[in-house]
């Protein structure tokens, strides 16, 4: 149960707030003067604070620092009265998460709570996530931290300890063989051969040779044995990507080989025991190819234990300049270059484009820009976007002249809606809601309206 400390010396809003959040599934702690209250917050295990600014002995911004220190984390939503709404602004530099106004309305301080614990539980995830991947190559840490690759990323975790075979779909560039990877160097098979094999690469002649080996003499220029995927990867892993590129007769040996669990190279009668765990990728939908008859519905609900679907870059953009950053870091080393990073308008222009090559277009991208560039950091004409196309905002030209009507001129959104539909009115609050970090406050400060306000603009526009 997620536990809530309240600090405040009001025991009139000690009861309303522990009523309010009880009925919310919180578990609520009292604490009625600022050293008691920091006492607790650091001796004891919470999940979140609600802080009131004005306490006797210490003041909530002195707290705020204290638990800081120690408990850096952890949420701290400040409570203040209208005329300290300045001073609450000024904690949030200091750490405080968010604040509420007394008198508050019960949704908001709800919803405040709601958020401040879905990002704490993210931020949690995400850290572990990176301990974990901390020892791996620069190349599998450079997914991004979108929601949706943290998700990926958390089915890979579980998936990983298991010896069940996965199926990953994405398009060409997507990633597929660094989550091969991830899932490998997670599982229990770690310290054994990791073998990729591009089932599309291998003529339909030579399928059965590459992947089970063959004897000696087993056809003309079979001149010594040889190894085949399978027995490559015993005790290990088998990466077998695009497998729907499999002729028929190897999807049936293949079938045979999971059911047996033994292999037997060309030229010999001899069945060779095997254990590998299967991985298998394709930038078909596999489903769709089983009910088009082009690929084994046998051998798919054999493989079919556990999928992974991947995004392509155009689906995750936030991704972009952390993935874009990695790879930069990387061309530095290998071109002996020291590109110290992007300007604001190559960032833009990256977001803005249309990725049809995925991941492994952006790298590509971003080698050949470090290459190029000749100053210290890339610059829009340094990236090479020949294959796709940017994707264009058609309200780009009078969105700018709103944006800057606001932030240079100092115009409110209320003189701005007076001039403009609800469409332009919903991109234009969303690009300074993005720029401000999700930070409802410092957005309503630069709309030049009030957060009250600015919740019910959100919830007229579906943005909530």
């Amino acid at each position: 149960m997620v536990k809530i400390l309240i600090v405040d010396d009001n025991k009139n809003m000690q009861i309303i707030l522990k009523q309010l959040l009880n009925d919310e599934g919180y578990e609520v702690f009292s604490a009625f003067n600022g050293k008691d209250g920091l006492t607790a917050a650091i001796e004891q295990n919470f999940d979140l604070v609600l802080l009131d600014i004005r306490l006797p002995e210490m003041n909530g911004i002195d707290i705020l620092q204290q638990i800081s220190k120690f408990e850096k984390d952890m949420p701290i939503i400040m409570i203040t009265a209208y005329g300290d709404v300045e001073t609450a602004v000024e904690t949030m530099k200091l750490g405080a998460y968010d604040y509420i106004t007394k008198p508050f309305v019960n949704d908001e301080l709800k919803i405040i709570i709601r958020n401040a614990l879905n990002t704490n539980e993210l931020k949690q995830e995400v850290k572990t996530l990176r301990k974990q991947l901390a020892e791996r190559n620069n190349e599998e840490i450079s997914m991004g931290n979108s929601p949706t690759i943290m998700r990926i990323l958390k089915q890979v975790e579980l998936v990983a300890t298991t010896d069940m075979s996965v199926i990953i779909q994405g398009n060409s560039g997507t990633g597929k063989e660094v989550i091969a990877n991830l899932i490998h160097k997670q599982s229990k098979r770690k310290n054994n051969a990791f073998i990729p094999i591009d089932c599309g690469a291998i003529p339909d002649t030579l399928v059965e040779s590459e992947l089970f080996g063959y004897q000696k003499g087993a056809f003309t220029g079979a001149d010594s044995a040889k190894k085949g995927k399978f027995e490559m990867a015993n005790r290990g892993t088998l990466f077998l990507d695009e497998i729907t590129n499999l002729p028929p007769s190897a999807q049936a040996k293949i079938l045979r080989v999971i059911q047996e669990k033994k292999i037997t190279k060309i030229g010999s009668t001899k069945p060779i025991n095997i254990d590998v765990r299967i991985i298998v990728a394709t930038n078909l939908n596999i489903v769709q190819a089983v009910h088009e008859h082009k690929f084994r519905d046998d051998l798919f609900h054999r493989l079919n234990e556990f999928t992974i679907s991947l995004p392509t870059l155009n689906e995750r953009k936030e991704d972009i300049p952390i993935i874009a950053e990695q790879f930069l870091n990387e061309a530095n080393i290998k071109l002996n270059k020291q590109i110290k990073g992007f300007l604001p308008e190559a960032i833009r222009t990256l977001e803005e484009y249309s990725w049809p090559g995925n991941v492994r277009e952006l790298k590509h991208v971003i080698k050949k820009a470090v290459l190029l560039e000749e100053t210290d950091h890339i610059t829009e004409r340094s990236l090479d976007l020949e294959f796709g196309q940017i994707q264009t905002n058609p309200f780009k030209e009078s969105l700018d002249k709103y944006y800057n009507m606001i932030i240079s001129e100092g115009a409110s959104l209320s003189d701005i809606t007076a001039i403009v539909n609800a469409e332009m009115e919903r991109i234009l609050i969303k690009r300074i809601l993005v720029e401000a970090k999700y930070n409802k406050s410092k957005t309503a400060k630069t709309l030049g309206i009030d957060r009250n306000t600015l919740y019910s603009k959100l919830k007229s526009l579906g943005m909530e």
